[in-house]
């Protein structure tokens, strides 16, 4: 599948919740574990249903955003 967005990380799904009509997909990135960043992805659970998405699954977080906030540390 074409998508128009040049951002893109690899991971693994960890984590599935659903809520009503929303769920919550979360995916380890870079590597697979505790020491491993998270990237949270919110969608209808429609939309997940129609990825076929699974715990363990090997994705890939596509990722376009309007803005980028930066905070100093």
């Amino acid at each position: 599948m074409e998508a128009g967005v040049r951002n893109s990380l690899k991971g693994e799904v960890k984590d599935i919740k659903y809520d009503g009509l929303m769920a919550q997909v979360t995916m380890w990135v870079g590597g697979w574990g505790a020491n491993s960043p998270l990237i949270t992805s919110v969608m209808t659970r429609d939309s997940l249903e129609d990825s076929g998405f699974k715990e363990g699954d090997q994705v890939d977080a596509l990722i376009k955003a309007v803005n980028v906030v930066m905070l100093k540390q």
